[in-house]
């Protein structure tokens, strides 16, 4: 990372210097004695030889310098030991400087002291002693005066000043003789010793001169003296000296990267000026690269040190920018390989680096970074606003991390808050990824180490958090903090999990639970250390779903009963909680027994591989083998008490079997047990006569195998019915009965023998293919004909049968759907069939059954009582359908397709009803399966895989019917609308992510996942990857109903509803249609495709858009995919048969629209879209105008789109007001405007709120004025605000005619919404505005007068209609109007215009103009008074607040204007 920079050649330069010394010694040593002369050539001789030479004689010493030292009271020792003072120092110097001056010889007895100064240091010993403190005199003398340190014998010279220059001249000349000679025996530098002489004087003489010299040592020094004397400089000069000596350190950094750390010590603590501190700060960051890592700490520091607040956040940046933090810790590769060559021997070891050693320089530059953080609020500020920047991915670095961790960790100037936001922020917006966070743990875990407090804490708030995009992060936080720290805090992050699982809200138990699971999985010896945290949420179970309740019971099983089995400690535990679950009488426990203990056997009997071999015939040790069998009967006699448990038991076997491994053994015995069990409980041979006592006549039904030959049946009516009859029975007695047969068991257990043939054959349906086609023994469905004439219980019996019925094939669906040959695809698709027939009977039977709960299909949730719809609800959507109110996609009318459909392939004739019975069948209404949902039984994904199967239309009946067989299976309409909606249901659950939310405290009985069992166990990524298989056979089928209503249009001349329309295939293709399109537009909403690592399978699924309008869709770009995909949808708009599914058209076009890195291309052509849909007429199949709450909430969709993704909305709003709405009051009171047709008097309201609302939120986005705009800037800015105030004139005048309490809502509630933001930001527009463009300013304070008035009699109007839903606005609207008042007021002060304003009394009045008479005002007909040009008057405490609502008036130029301006000058007291 560093370069070598050219340095001093410190040699040279020092004998250079020594050179120059020797010089100014020989002009000196003319005016000197012999004594200078001797002690001159001792110094050469020590110079070369640097041998210790003799003592100079004693009298020689004794001359000056002695005798004034002695009679000063130091006395000089010669044998090595410390020179003694017998006073206080200050004495001392005291008595030296009195000596000199009163000397007759003075002042060249100084000379003499100091030359006697010189030859006593010329001995090396003499001069260390002078430069070590002085001892106290321990003799009974005056020693009691000697404090207990005193200075060394140079440092008390030092502080005389006379002497002060001579000295430091002394000591400068004898520094160089030292400069090679190190620390020597003693440890000493004597350098550095004579250099910490100069520090803290009292006074510099001549700092200048110092400083001079110090500089010139600098230059010819050793790096560590240059080191030592650098970083004394603060210490030793005065604050006159620091600016200039900055100045020459500054070059001399540039010059000598080797100094840079003592080089910015010394300047951090100079007195420099802000201007040279920010030359300085720039130079250091042009050579940041090349600095050594050990010395990156001190140059942070220095960089962060006193930054002004205007330099700030461009010196963070810039540090950010030039900070490498990934160039200074070595990959994990080198690490270790550097930590192989180290262990070879001690020679590489010396030479290779610590591994730790870098961390530890990152921690160091982490701690300055933090300090500067601490201590100044603008450089917290400026690392937020510099990470908020980024606006790349790759762009962002380890250390934007490492610095909103510091800032969570610190939390000065509330800087957590702002991490903690701006972190969210980053990783909703996917700036800032999970990568990212690898490396950072990867290669600083011990830096990170240190703050893994704020880790956790900013994982755990993450994880709370209602955003789903967040939500994964926290997990990666969780994760990496497990993997990469120490025992503790892995035990404060599974404490962390642990906590958010018992905190009972939804997606935080999930992603916790997820999170334990996949350390369970990857690190299972250090997760069986916190084992018996993880067991404490079992008793926090009671608000977990099942899905969570199998994860908790699947980890705690993996832990305890694993391969290796970790956590063996907590077996005896798990089998005492199974046990207590299992023998309670309370389902709900019961349930949650059930479900752990098949997560048990699970795990105890999973596939056990030793290395690569697994063994034929199971490797399970056989006391394990027999614990799982004894669990097992455990489980099978505990459910055994009620069918639900037995169900449940069946139901998670299957479960078990579909996810896991298991031991041979283990599986054959269940497989053995299941086949017996299915065939002696359920199945039955068929017999020409059914023997028994039923509630009606038992009939085989819908057999599709070959009727010659005996075959079996399913024996569901006679069971139903026993069934029935044994609840009746166990209710009288209260003895307990024997083991009963079920036939709420039927399908789960159908569904466990299929999946355990499944394993046994690999797939293989061979051996229970007889179950797909064979009969039910049922009734005949004549019987719903009679419907009125049975009884309460009969109709509640044929409801359960037709349950069990749909459920039975449904199941069977779920078993054969993925079979190949052509004859099961048939029966597959007849079965399909089957079920959209039935549940049409099925409509009609509850219909006629009202309060019927019926039989639970899914078992592993709460019941499901809480969920049934009232019996008159269904009634009343019954009856609305029939006046042409449009219903969403159903399996309702479908018995007349399937009908149909039925005869173009082989099914059973019992299914073909007369064409009378179908007529009489439609005009019974029914009522709609959406709230019966959780009582079937959920499909699988892979039933959707019957989707590639081609549409079964009208031209292709009449072309086949009767001429041959069918080759080829195809779906029908109603089968094709019955898997959309189911799709749906599946995608909305899977795809769409809910906020989380926590549970309320009143907890409702209805789950949203009750019948998504199966799918919770597939990942979003799955079920998206999923989806993107079927989407050529979705375009196919999307296609096929293009085609099926561009043929209509043509046969019709254009129009819908024409008599060759059938109004039944015409509700099913649009349902189909309006599916298909829902489906597109939430497969392309998944949240998951903004990831990463799920673009190319976004880019897969634009491509199959793109393939049908254009070949080679692999080598387009991502841009290119969106622009085809979007021509290619937009080619359906010509056949949207409704307006609910031109709204979903809309919405899929403006989903796939996002999905490029340029959505704003496509505005233009969605607003063109919308219009168009707006611009047309809707009719239904029978010819009438679509209308109704539901074609309202759609119209309101579709013209929020249009004004959102038009250019100018205040010109759209214009056209719509302008010309279409004066069109409809033309027009006759059932027609619509000619250019809108969607806007007649029924939507009108629809219009006005959308119209009012886009307008308001339009005036927002007009830019804010500017001190800097220009004249015409302002001019534009003008115009735009005169537009809307004419809009909103316009708008608020319509209420004369339109005067319905919505109408008014919207107009009180928009209307002030508007005046708040005309005030916000329209005002301060027209005080800038008002000199330049006095005209245009008035105009619109004249319009938007009219706006306020309106306002106000609309406010008069609602009090007197004592309507709240009115009144609730007038407060907060009357406020407005009185600031509003006093805000022209205030702008016609401010341009000296005050006496064109004045304030009058203004009346009450209705919306037809006429004035509301209070008590009083009819009592007595005094005429209102105005003030003409004087203060607001109040009213006196009696009178009535409503007629004193004040008008204001303004004058400009000579011109009387009614000003625009109406508030009440009292507040509403009423």
């Amino acid at each position: 990372m560093c370069h070598s920079y050219p340095f001093i050649d410190v040699a040279k330069a020092s004998v250079k210097y020594f050179a120059v010394l020797m010089m100014r010694k020989k002009r000196q040593s003319v005016d000197k004695g012999e004594g200078a002369t001797a002690a001159t050539k001792a110094k050469k001789s020590r110079s070369t030889g640097r041998q210790p030479k003799e003592p100079a004689p004693e009298e020689t010493n004794e001359s000056v310098f002695g005798v004034f030292l002695r009679e000063a009271g130091v006395t000089l020792k010669q044998d090595g030991t410390f020179n003694e003072i017998a006073v206080d120092q200050v004495v001392f110097q005291k008595r030296i400087k009195q000596k000199l001056q009163k000397s007759p010889r003075y002042p060249g007895i100084v000379q003499e002291f100091t030359s006697g100064l010189e030859s006593h240091i010329e001995d090396p010993e003499r001069f260390r002693n002078s430069l070590l403190p002085c001892v106290p005199q321990l003799s009974d003398g005056d020693s009691s005066c000697a404090s207990s340190f005193q200075e060394s014998l140079v440092r008390m010279l030092l502080g005389i000043e006379m002497l002060q220059t001579v000295v430091i001249n002394i000591l400068l000349e004898k520094l160089p003789e030292f400069m090679f000679d190190g620390t020597g025996d003693v440890g000493l530098s004597i350098p550095r010793i004579i250099i910490n002489q100069l520090k803290w004087l009292d006074r510099v003489v001549d700092s200048k001169e110092l400083a001079t010299k110090l500089m010139e040592l600098v230059s010819a020094a050793p790096v560590e003296v240059q080191r030592d004397i650098i970083t004394s400089l603060p210490e030793i000069l005065e604050d006159s000296q620091h600016n200039d000596i900055a100045r020459e350190l500054n070059s001399l950094l540039q010059e000598n990267t080797q100094l840079t750390v003592p080089i910015l010590d010394a300047l951090s603590s100079l007195n420099v000026s802000s201007l040279l501190l920010t030359e300085v700060r720039g130079a250091v960051m042009a050579t940041l690269a090349a600095v050594q890592l050990e010395d990156l700490p001190v140059v942070v520091k220095f960089i962060l040190h006193a930054v002004s607040a205007s330099d700030a956040y461009e010196v963070v940046c810039n540090l950010r920018k030039k900070l490498e933090l990934e160039h200074c810790v070595l990959p994990p590769v080198l690490q270790a390989t550097q930590s192989r060559i180290k262990s070879k021997g001690s020679a590489a070891s010396t030479s290779a680096p610590a591994a730790g050693s870098s961390q530890d320089s990152v921690t160091l530059i982490l701690d300055g970074i933090k300090s500067a953080v601490r201590f100044q609020k603008t450089i917290s500020e400026a690392w937020i606003k510099a990470i908020e920047s980024v606006d790349e991915p790759e762009d962002h670095k380890v250390i934007d991390l490492l610095v909103l961790f510091i800032l969570h960790s610190t939390n000065a100037n509330q800087s957590r808050r702002g991490a903690e936001r701006v972190l969210k922020v980053k990783v909703r917006t996917g700036l800032i990824q999970e990568t990212l966070l690898q490396r950072t743990f990867r290669d600083y875990s011990q830096v990170m180490r240190g703050y893994f407090a704020s880790i956790l804490a900013l994982a755990q708030t993450l994880l709370r958090s209602p955003d789903p995009c967040v939500v994964p992060f926290a997990g990666h936080m969780y994760r990496h903090s497990f993997t990469a720290f120490d025992s503790y805090c892995q035990q404060e992050v599974v404490g962390s999990l642990v906590t958010h699982v018992c905190s009972g809200v939804g997606g935080e138990v999930d992603m916790a639970l997820e999170l334990l699971c996949g350390l369970v999985t990857e690190k299972p010896s250090e997760m069986a250390l916190y084992a018996v945290f993880v067991k404490g949420i079992l008793d926090y179970m009671d608000n977990l779903t099942p899905q969570q309740i199998r994860r908790l019971f699947h980890l705690l099983s993996r832990l305890a009963f694993g391969q290796q089995q970790q956590g063996s400690h907590i077996q005896d535990d798990m089998h005492i909680v199974i046990r207590k679950q299992l023998s309670s009488t309370v389902p709900k426990y019961k349930r949650i027994g059930i479900i752990g203990a098949v997560m048990i056997v699970g795990s105890m009997g999973a596939l056990r591989v030793n290395g690569k071999e697994v063994k034929q015939n199971g490797s399970l040790p056989p006391e394990t083998f027999r614990q799982v069998i004894a669990l097992l009967e455990l489980l099978k006699s505990s459910s055994e008490s009620s069918p639900e448990a037995t169900a449940l038991y069946y139901d998670e076997l299957a479960n078990l079997i579909q996810s896991t491994t298991l031991d041979p053994q283990v599986q054959e015995s269940i497989v053995n047990s299941v086949v017996d069990d299915f065939q002696a409980d359920f199945v039955v041979d068929v017999e020409p006569e059914i023997s028994g006592s039923f509630p009606f006549p038992a009939h085989v039904m819908y057999n599709l195998e070959d009727q010659s030959k005996e075959g079996i049946a399913i024996n569901l009516l006679p069971l139903l019915a026993e069934d029935i009859q044994n609840k009746e029975k166990q209710q009288s007695q209260t003895q307990k009965s024997h083991k009963r047969v079920s036939p709420l068991c039927l399908s789960p257990f159908f569904r466990l023998l299929r999946l355990c043939e499944e394993k046994q054959h690999h797939g293989d349906l061979e051996e229970i293919d007889g179950l797909l086609g064979c009969p039910l023994i049922l009734t005949d469905m004549d019987i719903m004909e009679k419907m009125e004439s049975l009884s309460k219980a009969e109709r509640e019996f044929l409801c359960s049968l037709l349950f069990h019925t749909i459920n039975w094939f449904r199941e069977v669906i779920n078993a054969f759907c993925t079979q190949k040959e052509l004859e099961m695809k048939m029966k597959v698709m007849t079965r399909l069939q089957n079920i959209t027939y039935l549940q049409t009977l099925l409509e009609k039977a509850l219909a006629a059954t009202p309060g019927y709960v019926p039989p639970v299909a899914n078992f592993d949730g709460e019941s499901t009582d809480g969920i049934i719809p009232s019996s008159n609800a269904p009634m009343n959507k019954a009856k609305k359908d029939g006046t042409g109110k449009k219903r969403k996609a159903s399996g309702k009318n479908s018995s007349e397709s399937s009908s149909q459909l039925e005869e173009g392939t082989e099914v059973d004739k019992s299914l073909q009803e007369p064409p009378e019975k179908e007529k009489e069948k439609e005009i019974r209404p029914g009522v709609s399966l959406v709230s019966y949902r959780p009582f079937f039984r959920e499909l699988d994904t892979e039933v959707l895989s019957m989707l590639q199967c081609g549409l079964l239309s009208r031209s292709v009946l009449d072309s086949e019917l009767h001429t041959k067989v069918r080759e080829e299976v195809l779906l029908g309409s109603a089968e094709l609308v019955f898997l959309l909606a189911d799709m749906q249901r599946k995608l909305e659950f899977s795809l769409t992510a809910a906020p989380a939310k926590r549970a309320p405290f009143l907890k409702g009985r209805t789950d949203k996942s009750v019948g998504f069992s199966h799918l919770q166990q597939r990942s979003s990524k799955d079920v998206a990857s999923y989806c993107v298989q079927l989407l050529p056979a979705l375009c196919s089928h999307l296609e096929n109903c293009h085609n099926h209503f561009q043929t209509l249009l043509s046969e019709n001349n254009g129009m819908m509803d024409g008599p060759a329309t059938d109004a039944h295939e015409h509700e099913l293709m649009s349902s189909g249609y309006q599916l298909l399109l829902q489906v597109l537009n939430t497969t392309f909403s998944w949240s998951g495709f903004s990831q990463p690592g799920q673009r190319s399978l976004l880019k897969k699924a634009l491509g199959v858009l793109a393939g049908r309008l254009k070949e080679g869709g692999a080598e387009l770009t991502l841009e290119q995919l969106v622009k085809h995909s979007f021509e290619y949808l937009l080619n359906f708009r010509s056949t949207v048969p409704s307006l609910s599914i031109a709204l979903c058209l809309s919405q899929l076009l403006s989903t796939v629209s996002e999905k490029g890195g340029n959505p704003a291309a496509y505005r233009e052509q969605t607003a063109s879209l919308a219009k168009r849909f707006l611009s047309q007429e809707w009719v239904t199949a029978s010819g009438e105008r679509e209308r109704g709450s539901k074609f309202n909430e759609v119209l309101h969709s579709v013209l929020s789109i249009y004004l959102e993704h038009v250019d100018d909305v205040i010109k759209a709003v214009e056209e719509i007001t302008g010309k279409g709405i004066p069109e409809l009051l033309s027009a006759s009171k059932d027609e619509s405007s000619s250019s809108w047709p969607t806007l007649n008097r029924q939507t009108f309201p629809v219009f006005y709120k959308v119209l009012m609302a886009e307008l308001e939120k339009a005036t927002r986005k007009i830019p804010a004025v500017k001190l800097c705009d220009s004249s015409e800037t302002q001019r534009e800015k003008l115009l735009k605000w005169s537009l809307a105030v004419r809009d909103f004139h316009m708008l608020l005048n319509l209420v004369k005619v339109f005067d319905s309490r919505l109408v008014l809502n919207v107009s009180l509630k928009y209307g002030r919404l508007f005046l708040e933001s005309f005030l916000k930001l329209a005002m301060p527009l027209l005080d800038n505005s008002f000199k330049r463009h006095k005209d245009d300013v008035q105009n619109l304070l004249k319009t938007f007068q009219l706006s306020t008035r309106q306002l106000h009699h609309m406010c008069g109007h609602s009090k007197n209609s004592q309507d709240t839903s009115l009144t609730n606005h007038v407060p907060a609207l009357k406020k407005s109007l009185e600031l509003f008042v006093y805000r022209v007021k205030a702008m016609l002060t401010l341009h000296n215009c005050q006496e064109a304003f004045w304030i009058g009394n203004l009346k009450n009045r209705n919306l037809k103009g006429e004035e509301i008479l209070s008590q009083r005002s009819q009592e007595s007909d005094e005429d209102d008074e105005e003030v003409h040009r004087s203060p607001p008057q109040r009213e006196e405490p009696g009178d009535e607040v409503e007629e004193s609502d004040s008008e204001e008036s303004k004058k400009v130029n000579g011109k009387d204007d009614v000003d625009p301006g109406d508030s009440t000058e009292d507040s509403d007291s009423d």
